[in-house]
């Protein structure tokens, strides 16, 4: 164990020296006076043990601190001999220093031996009897094998340019750099330099050799006789080895990583030079070891990040602050029809039409900008010209450069909104075909006296004269006439009102004239179930929405309040409309009945797909879902209130239209729509 000892009195001198040799330890004392010009700025590994003779507490404080911050460099305890109270050497302890001993009596050694064990502090062994012994590699040569390894080469290559450098400065025989396999309890040299050759790395136990005790005490000499200590080390007789020096190679926490070792087949004494400079080899050594590792470790993780890129089915990609692509998987590529190359770093702008990608730019900002996750449904015209709908998922999270990064993942819906038409199309149809019987009475009633009232004015006309006292009673035949066609014109125009297919036209729509239409539709089966009427029907602005679809999700739910009445039920059977403005300025329609109602567990299901309680073959399951589906691709809601036994009622929820939301679709120039019979 290296001991400086400095400002320490001659009888304290000896008695810490006498001490250390009958501990059985190999030291190496150098006594050092506090003033003395030759104080060296790096202390060799060790323990540096200060005498401090009392006065004033500021100077012990500053001395602490001084020679506090050499010690870091070279990891070395410094120690402060005292008598002063607790509270003063706290403050000690606190400027620099590691400890502080106190006397036992006038003897300083026990505690100082105590110490020295529970700190576990670096030794050396196997050094020569005498005196301090001379650096083996002169100051400036020292100086110039120093600064050509800091200006190496970065990666393995440092290592090799490093362990022949001290092979020549040091006129040593082998010197060896390895790193540690902790798993395995061995070290795998990285760069091994042996009687003027590059050797072949190996990998070896730490159990039985010197670099066992480098690791567990951060440097180790042995002068002469190495492989005496260590029988086990093959390598050390089979290079005839006999001195070793060694230090160990610690991380930024302080964890050793490696070792660094210079090895002869002669005595090899070494001076402080001679520890501080490998000291500085192994401090550099590790620096580099541990930026290895570091790139290792970050080439690991952007596998990693790849390959998990790529194992999302689903186009996505990550972007910057400045909304430049920095990550993107193969199917974000191939959903863009461009290599990764060409996307890198470069934004929507460069791609995408101006309006889609202005689009996309206010979307991607309003995420960044909120912090929250977030999606959102919008076209995108691809590389071929097609237009195409798709749902974008965002997050934002942390980058790698402290600033927030956008990570989105794309779902092509287009497939998907083609089978969604095809499907409300199908339940269109469906409805159309639970009331095709009373349309069919709707316009057979018209028709039967509109065919009467043509055979009679046929007849009439057939005559060669008419008397005048005809003529109002032809007036009003042909009045009725017309009044029938006309109801049969209305009637008409509901079914294509209801069964046309612009599905993606949005614009306003006057809510009391789609409850009309719908009313019509299911007036017969009205009449069938002996169904009265209520209607509260305030005035309401226009929504946003489409029409067809409205009145899809309404003669459902008025098909549904007639098939939840009991059978056999007459007299009592009540459908309620009604119509208001909420506190929020939404459009509210309310469509209640006094049926059977619904279950508590009938309710958290009843929106789901193919959900139903109707007997096979009156009902599918879709219409609610579909309802749902519609209602919020709207922008609404709707809800329910049901109580078993005493009915049910839903809630439509729908958005006031406003002039920015008007799509390509003519705007209807009423913005306040009337109530209706």
């Amino acid at each position: 164990m290296h001991v400086t000892l400095l400002g320490t009195p001659d009888s304290v001198s000896e008695e810490l020296e006498r001490e250390f040799l009958a501990e059985g330890l190999a030291i190496e004392c150098r006594r050092v006076a506090l003033d003395s010009p030759s104080l060296p700025q790096v202390f060799p590994p060790g323990l540096v043990v200060l005498w401090e003779p009392g006065g004033a507490l500021e100077h012990a404080v500053g001395t602490c601190r001084r020679l506090g911050s050499i010690c870091s460099l070279s990891r070395t305890c410094l120690v402060v001999l005292t008598r002063r109270d607790l509270a003063e050497q706290e403050e000690m302890i606190l400027a620099g220093a590691s400890e502080c001993v106190s006397p036992v009596g006038e003897r300083w050694a026990p505690n100082l031996l105590a110490l020295s064990r529970r700190m576990g502090l670096p030794f050396r062994t196997g050094a020569p009897p005498g005196g301090p012994a001379a650096s083996r590699v002169p100051p400036e040569r020292a100086l110039q094998t120093l600064l050509a390894a800091t200006t190496a080469d970065l990666g393995h290559d440092f290592f090799r340019t490093l362990v022949k450098q001290l092979a020549e400065a040091f006129r040593v025989a082998c010197a060896m750099v390895g790193e540690m396999r902790p798993e395995q309890d061995a070290v795998q040299t990285i760069a091994f330099w042996s009687r003027g050759a590059f050797q072949e790395n190996v990998a070896y136990p730490l159990r039985g050799t010197p670099c066992h005790n480098v690791v567990s005490c951060s440097i180790c000499h042995y002068a002469d006789g190495v492989s005496h200590y260590f029988p086990e080390d093959l390598m050390l007789t089979n290079f005839g080895l006999r001195g070793y020096l060694g230090a160990a190679l610690r991380s930024t926490k302080g964890e050793v990583i490696g070792v660094l070792a210079i090895l002869h087949d002669q005595l090899l004494e070494a001076g402080e030079m001679d520890f501080s400079l490998l000291g500085a080899f192994a401090a550099r050594a590790g620096a580099e070891l541990e930026r290895i590792r570091a790139h290792a470790e970050l080439e690991r993780t952007r596998d990693f990040l790849r390959n998990t890129l790529e194992a999302v089915p689903d186009p996505l990609f990550v972007k910057d602050r400045a909304h430049r692509w920095v990550a993107v998987n193969s199917a974000f590529c191939r959903f863009m029809g461009r290599p990764a190359e060409e996307l890198l770093d470069r934004s929507n702008i460069d791609f995408l039409p101006e309006h889609e990608a202005r689009t996309f730019w206010m979307q991607d900002e309003q995420a960044f900008t909120s912090g929250q996750p977030g999606e959102s449904e919008q076209s995108f015209t691809d590389s071929t010209g097609l237009p195409r709908s798709i749902l974008t998922r965002r997050a934002v999270v942390p980058g790698a450069d402290g600033q927030p990064a956008l990570v989105a993942v794309i779902r092509d819906l287009t497939e998907h909104k083609r089978l969604e038409t095809q499907l409300r199309l199908a339940d269109r149809m469906a409805s159309m075909g639970t009331l095709a019987a009373g349309v069919a009475h709707e316009i057979n009633n018209p028709l039967a006296y509109i065919c009467s009232n043509l055979t009679f004015l046929s007849e009439q006309l057939a005559q060669e004269t008419l008397p005048p006292e005809a003529l109002p009673e032809l007036r009003e035949v042909v009045a009725e006439t017309q009044e029938g066609a006309a109801r049969v014109r209305t009637i008409v125009q509901d079914l294509r009102t209801f069964a046309r297919s612009d599905e993606e036209r949005r614009g306003p729509i006057n809510v009391h004239q789609v409850i009309d239409g719908a009313l019509r539709l299911v007036r017969n089966e009205m009449q069938r179930y002996n169904t009265r009427l209520e209607r509260a029907l305030e005035p309401m602005p226009a929504v946003l929405g489409n029409e067809s679809r409205l009145g899809q999700v309404l003669v459902n739910l008025l098909v549904n309040a007639l098939q939840s009445f009991p059978e056999r039920r007459t007299g009592s059977n009540l459908i309620r409309i009604a119509t208001r403005l909420s506190e929020s300025r939404r459009v509210m329609v309310e469509v209640e009945d006094n049926g059977v109602g619904m279950s508590p567990e009938v309710m958290q299901r009843i929106f789901d797909p193919f959900f139903t309680t109707k007997p096979v073959g009156v009902g599918t399951g879709l219409g609610l879902a579909i309802c749902h589906t519609i209602v919020q691709s709207m922008g609404g809601q709707i809800d329910v209130r049901s109580t078993q036994g005493r009915g049910t009622t839903f809630i439509l929820s729908l958005p006031v239209f406003a002039e920015e939301d008007e799509d390509d679709g003519p705007a209807r120039p009423d913005q306040c729509l009337r109530a209706h019979g």
